[in-house]
Order: C-alpha cells, then structure tokens, then sequence
C-alpha cells in the first residue's frame, strides 16, 4: 500500500468533475416536462429505431434516432449510445434538415491531423470511450436550430460467440427519456436451422413482457419490441422512462454434423461445434495470490467462488490449488482426484485461506507448472485429458522475480506449449497487458474481474466455460493451394457449449467447392474425418431468406481477421509487429471499420463552426492518466519549494503545461519541464531538462544531451547518463535521485516531453526530509473506510483518514516508470482533492520559489 500511496501523494488533482459530468448535471437541471413527458428541456427524441439483422452469427446493427428542437432558440443535442466492445463502428451519419453529414474512417495520423486543427480552436472531443465491463460509449452532439430536426444514424457489426450452448447479442437500452416510436427488431437467418430463441431485457416488467414479440420457424428468427407511451413510464402519468438496461437476444442453431459449411463469392466460412462427444477429464491448478492486498472482501469473494467451483469439479478430474504470497504454498504436493472425501477436505482448506504478505506471482506460476509436468512425467494423470492453469491476482510481483518480462519468458519456456493458462485481474491494481500477454503466449486469455458485489459469480462464470473440455489439439487444415488468408485453425481445446470459427479467402474467387481434413483428440480416441461442402448447397439455403446484409460472409472474414491480427500484435515485437500492424490497418481501410488503428471523424455542419470530433476504438489501457504529473488549475509555470535531503541536498522542480491550453479545460496539465538538484556542501548544481544535462561545480559548467552515454565522477559526485533513457545520480554516500526522461510524439497537439524524478536508497533520507513531495518519503499512518460509487462508475470515491482530517478521494491510476521506463506500469492510487488540503503540510502555495536554485 505504501507504493501506491507514494504515487498519488506525487499527484494532487484540485476538484472539478469532469466535462461530461457537468455537461449532464447542468442537462438535469435544465429539464422540464411538455408534451405529457416527451419533450426535455425544449430536445424530443420523436423516434428510435435499433434494427438487428443477423447472418450466420454475424450481426449487422443499426441504431436510428431523431429528435426535434421543441423551442424557441437553438439547442444541443447528444446522441449517446453504448455498444458491445467486441463491435466495429462501421458508419456514422448526421442528418440536419434534409442535409446530411458522414463520418469517414482514416487511418489515426491521417486522423489526427484534423484533430490538430480543430484542437487549435478548441472544438474537438472524443466520441468512444470505455463505458462498462462489455460496452464502449458513442456520443455525439450538435446544435440544431428552433424547429429543425436531426437524424443520428450508426452502425455497427459484430460475430456473436457461443457461450454455454447459446449465441447472445444484447444492446444497450437508454434513450433517457420517453420515447413515442421506439422499437428493438432482430431479424435472424441460419441456414442450419434455428433450434431455440429468446428475448429478455433486465428492465421488463410484467406489463412490458407482452411487447416483446418472438417468432422462430426453420431457418427464420425475428424478434420484436415496441412499448406504448404508457408502458415506458415508471407509473401512471410519469415522465421518466422504464427503458434502462440490456436487452438480449440469445438463440441456438440445429445441428446434425459437427461442421458447417458456408461458400459465398470467393470467401468461405466454417462453423465448428460437435455435440454428444464424451467430457475429458480435466486437471487443473488454481493459482491463487493470498497477498495483503487481496485482504477482506476480495479473499471472501474468492473463497465463495472456489467453494462453488469444487461443487462442480467432476470426480474424473484432478487438481490443487498454489497460493502464493511472499512465499508459496500449496494444498497437496501432487495433483489430487476429485474424490467426495478429497473434495472435502478441499473445501476444509479453502475456507482457511486467508491474505498476507507480498506478491510472488512468478513462484506461484513454476510451482502449479511443476506439479502439472510431475504428474504427466509420472503418469498420475490420463494421457487423454486437458490440463488447465487458473492464475488469480489483484496486483503485480514484487517478491523474487517482479520484472514482468523476465516472468514472461519463464512462464512461456516452462509451459513449452503443454497447458492452457488463463489470467484473472481482480480489480484495477493488476497489470492487464502483462496479464493478457502472458495467457495469450500461452494459448489462454485473461479476463478481468471486477470488485463489484457479483465478484463471486464473475469467477464462477468464467470456470463454467472452461469446466467442460471436449477436444483437445484440434486442428481444421484446408488445401493449401486453393486457400489464401486463412484465420487461425489450431485451437488447444474445445470446450462443450463453445464453437470454433475458421474463415478464409479462396485463391480463386469462382471456387465453389471445399474439403476440410478435421483432426482433434477425444476423451476416448482420435477424432479424424473430412467434410465436403459445395456453394450450391449454400446458395439454396439462402434463397429462402430476404435479408441477407451486403457480402456478409466477406465481412465477417475481415472482422475474424482484423481481430486476430490485433490480438496477435499484443505479443508481437519488432518487424512482425510492424506488419501485423499494417495488414490490420489495411483490412481496417478497406472494410471501413473502427479499430484501435482507425479513427471516424465526424464533421459537423457550419452552424458548429465546422467543428470536428474523433472516434476511436479503446483499447484496455485507453483513457488511462499516463503523461502530467501535476494537474493545477491555477498555475501554468511554478517552483516546487526545496525538498531537503541527508548532506543538504536539495531538490526543485519547474513545471510546464501543454503546447496551448484548452479553454474548456477545468485542468490545465502539468509536467516536469525542469529539474534544479544542488548539494550546497559540494557546491555542485545540476540542471536537468528533456534536452540537456548540465553540471555546475562552482564557476565551471560541463553539458551533455540526452543523445550522450556517460559516466562522470568528480568532487564526489557521480553521474551516470543511459542515451535517451535516464540519469543517475549519487552525491557522496546520501541518496542517489533516478530522473528518466518522457518522451511523447514530437507532432502530439498537446503533450511535449518531460521528466520523471525517482529515489534510490531511501533509509539514507534524513528525518528532516521535507517538500511538497519530501515530506512523504516517509510512511504516513492513513485509512480507507466507506468506498462508495463516484461521478465516473470505474473510480469510486472513498473517505481517507489521514492526519486527523476526513478527505474525499478518488480511485484512479497513476504511471509507476521505475521497472519499465518506456511504457510504465499502471498502479492504482488514491486520488486527493482540493490541491492535497488536509494531506500536506500547509497549502500548495507554501511551495512555490521564485527560481529553480
């Protein structure tokens, strides 16, 4: 704890919400009901259209909304939708007035040229963001004159995943207000035939059941939802709206062979489920980190849903569980069987779990791979069967090896491509790319848990889709010479309820013909046969359909590409990343879709001052603080007061902010622009900034460039320069200061270069250590008590007691550049309010100087 609190005492955020916050808050108070509840301060949504078309599991959505400007002046109008994270935005339209205007999709430094230009005026957003755990969050907004009406239309595709025996789609129900056309339709077509279907929504009621309109016969799916005025309202005569939450379709196909087949224009696409094969009996190591930090509602969460998990646990199977904290522990030496007495007395040793030390993630790893390669090496376990590591932690390694390559490395030589291991994060303090890098090196996933009361069901949900492995090694090989562009086709396992999915483009686009060698292992043999399919079986099933989206089978190739592409680039490096990059690029230009390479932008009409907004597609670290380390809405330049250390060393900091200030920004970031480090007993003076290092002793100056490797000592000094990378620096036998230099896109709109200062050796800080950062250097006694929900749902507020004094702070992350100094690790912090009062010594004010020496 002491780590992250030393963080976020380095970052003290003033209290603004931020602009979507106030933007809502001051939409809220402006409210006011006409027109029995359909129109909002002066805006109506006359009209909202979610229309769903489904192909072969490959859904293609559009959402319509239109809205009137009720009133007498000009009003903005949001359009905000939340959409699965899985989907590509595919098209964006604004219509105002008869006059239409489209988003294009660029690649992001073509984008982002246009966003420098209307950054320059102060005009620019952001329009997707992450939104929840499944969904990412679309707005956009524009001002429409009294009287005008404006159409929003978006679109975006999706391949819908097996889950459980079920494909699943669920959308996003808000329109925020009462709505008099509403309607959800979903068209389906399968060409195996559709074998079950279902609707629901966490917000129908008894009364709103009956508006949900299903049908299913052969082939044919549709599903339909159109609420009354009255059946929207809370209650009789109510202006808020009961439409707010997830509405899910979830249906199944026919299946008599494990293979379909499906040839359409040159592409093909196969499906592969089997059914009614016998389980495999599975052994599987739970991993689990028992540090500190996992104390209290974690831990309890834990156990809950590992005691569930042992309900399920087949007696075929073998297991053990490894806890690791600062040492490692484990259950039993080997692998067990799933008796009922040794499932017993697992529960006995699960329910005494309990959370202590630090985070030896690494020695938890080996040893649950240990025990798997000992049980195969000594046959305790059968030859046919899946073996399976289950690793779960809230945080990162800092005991034996805690450097997250080197643990990669050695994760990825241990496994050799034997087992399947899979990362959960619990919460936001857990490194998520070294998470998901390692599991993908490894042919697994990561997932992340959220802190949330469902905790317990989050881990239970995610062992049900693993729990029942039907196949393993199983390989779907085509004719090499006929097929170019093929998605991946070896998969580790399969698992009962799940589907596998190959698509591919044919060398000659008039084929209409394909064989399909199937190779897998089975709980009790080799699983070997060979599937032939014709496009003419194909095109029969799809006569009997009206409406089938465009080239559908094209697209979901490119979307099944582009996704694996991305997920591949995750643990690529050098030129293999490069052209994994570009070719996921061009597939992303090519099929226009809205991936983390692409950007839409969006311009809107002339009443807006041409203004433009950029789309981007969020990745798992996006919207992360990573570059100012102080943010203050009242200085742009100022002088940290001297931090004193052992030997009369002292310490101050200039600070920069942005090229150009944002005018609508509530807070102006802040960098370390320049660094002043003075010993007054050496009389030496250093002077650090993102260009040069110069060093004063007395009258005579000695400089050097970040381009430099140097190793200088003189009058007790030594200086140690790594070439565009850090400094270190050591004064006599007192503390030694790390200073690493930040470097940021040289064309970036807003951000420059700047610098990070660290500590070595702190026992050698004196107790009079002080400054505006000083005075933490040494522990301070604080608590957390009452986390609760904050403005923004991923940072929750809390209550800290710290000096005597009640604060409100903020969950948040904050860049620890000490292990990577490139890129940094994210680390949860407590985020103070109001310029720190309450948590430092006197005011901010107190520590500002007139110069640096």
């Amino acid at each position: 704890m002491e780590n992250n609190l030393l963080l976020c005492i380095l970052v003290l955020i003033p209290t603004f919400a931020s602009s979507d916050f106030l933007l809502a808050h001051v939409r809220n108070i402006k409210k006011r009901n006409a027109d029995n509840g359909l129109v909002v301060d002066g805006m109506e949504i006359y009209s909202m259209k979610i229309d769903s078309k489904i192909t072969s599991r490959f859904a293609h959505n559009v959402i319509t909304s239109r809205a009137v400007n009720r009133g007498n002046v000009s009003k903005e109008v949001f359009f905000d939708v939340e959409l699965p994270k899985t989907a590509f935005i595919t098209n964006f339209s604004m219509t105002i007035d008869g006059v239409t205007y489209p988003g294009t999709i660029k690649e992001k430094e073509a984008a982002k040229k246009q966003y420098e230009k209307a950054v320059s005026r102060g005009q620019t957003a952001g329009l997707v963001k992450a939104s929840g755990r499944k969904t990412e969050k679309f707005t956009v907004s524009v001002n429409i004159k009294a009287a005008s009406k404006v159409t929003f239309e978006l679109t975006y595709e999706e391949l819908l995943k097996r889950k459980s025996g079920k494909y699943e789609m669920f959308i996003k129900v808000k329109p925020k207000q009462l709505v008099k056309d509403f309607e959800i339709e979903v068209d389906i077509f399968e060409p195996q035939g559709i074998t079950e279907l279902e609707a629901e929504g966490t917000f129908i009621t008894n009364e709103l059941q009956n508006a949900i309109k299903k049908t299913f016969s052969g082939k044919k799916g549709h599903v339909f939802f159109k609420p009354t005025l009255d059946q929207q309202r809370t209650c009789e005569n109510c202006s808020q709206s009961l439409l707010d939450g997830d509405f899910t379709v979830r249906y199944d196909v026919k299946r008599t062979t494990p293979d379909n087949l499906q040839i359409v224009n040159g592409y093909f696409v196969h499906f592969f489920a089997p059914t009614n094969l016998p389980k495999l009996s599975k052994n599987i190591i739970f991993v689990l980190d028992t540090s500190g930090s996992m104390h209290g509602r974690e831990m309890e969460q834990t156990k809950e849903a590992l005691l569930k998990i042992l309900d399920d646990i087949k007696e075929d199977d073998f297991f053990n569980f490894v806890l690791f904290e600062s040492e490692i522990s484990t259950w039993k030496e080997t692998l067990i069987k799933a008796t009922p007495e040794n499932l017993d007395e697992a529960r006995k040793f699960v329910r005494q779990i309990s959370a202590d030390g630090s985070t030896n993630l690494h020695g938890g790893l080996m040893r649950g791979i240990d025990i798997l390669n000992a049980a195969h090496e000594e046959n305790l376990v059968p030859k046919r069967s899946a073996s399976i590591i289950i690793m779960l932690t809230d945080g990162q390694p800092n005991v034996g090896i805690s450097n997250t390559q080197e643990i990669e490395k050695a994760v990825k030589k241990a496994i050799d491509g034997r087992y399947t291991l899979y990362n959960l994060g619990f919460g936001s303090g857990v490194d998520y790319g070294f998470l998901e890098r390692m599991a993908l090196e490894n042919k697994g996933l990561a997932r992340r848990i959220y802190p949330d009361s469902d905790a317990a069901l989050q881990l239970q949900g995610f062992y049900d889709e693993v729990s029942n492995p039907m196949l393993i090694d199983v390989e779907l090989n085509y004719p090499e010479n006929e097929i170019s562009d093929l998605t991946t086709n070896s998969f580790k396992h399969f698992y009962d309820g799940s589907e596998i999915v190959v698509a591919g483009r044919f060398v000659d686009s008039n084929q209409n013909h394909l064989s399909v060698d199937v190779k897998g292992e089975g709980a009790n043999d080799a699983l070997s046969y060979t599937v032939q399919q014709g496009a003419e079986q194909t095109a029969q099933a799809f006569q009997e359909q009206q409406y089938i989206f465009g080239e559908y089978i094209e697209r979901l190739w490119a979307y099944l590409t582009i996704e694996q592409l991305l997920e591949k680039r995750i643990t690529a490096t050098g030129e293999e990343k490069e052209n994994l990059t570009a070719q996921a690029l061009a597939l992303s230009l090519l099929y226009k879709f809205v991936t983390p390479l692409t950007s839409m932008v969006v311009t809107k009409p002339e009443e807006n001052d041409n203004e433009e907004g950029i789309a981007d597609k969020p990745t798992e670290a996006a919207g992360m603080f990573t570059g100012p380390l102080v943010a203050s809405p009242l200085y742009h330049t100022y002088v940290s007061r001297p931090t004193w250390y052992t030997s009369g060393i002292t310490v101050n900091g200039e600070l920069i902010g942005d090229k150009r200030a944002n005018s609508d920004a509530k807070i102006q970031n802040s960098y370390f622009g320049k660094l002043g480090i003075a010993n007054k007993h050496l009389d030496v003076k250093l002077t650090v900034t993102p260009e040069t290092i110069t060093i004063q002793n007395g009258d005579e100056k000695t400089s050097f460039t970040w381009l430099d490797s140097v190793t200088l000592q003189q009058a007790g000094l030594t200086l140690i320069i790594n070439r565009k990378k850090n400094l270190v620096l050591s004064m006599g036998s007192g503390a030694s200061f790390v200073v690493v230099l930040h470097q940021v896109w040289k064309k970036h709109p807003l951000h420059q270069d700047f610098l990070g200062l660290y500590t070595l050796k702190s026992d050698k800080l004196s107790e009079q250590t002080h400054g505006l950062l000083g005075q933490f250097f040494r522990p301070i006694d604080f608590t957390i008590l009452e986390i609760h929900p904050g403005s923004d749902p991923k940072k929750p507020d809390a209550t800290m007691i710290v000096k005597n004094n009640e604060l409100t702070v903020t969950r948040g992350w904050q860049k620890d550049y000490r292990r990577d100094p490139k890129h940094g690790v994210d680390i949860p912090c407590w985020f103070v309010h109001d310029n720190g009062a309450g948590l430092i010594d006197g005011v901010h004010t107190d520590y500002i100087v007139s110069s640096l020496f």
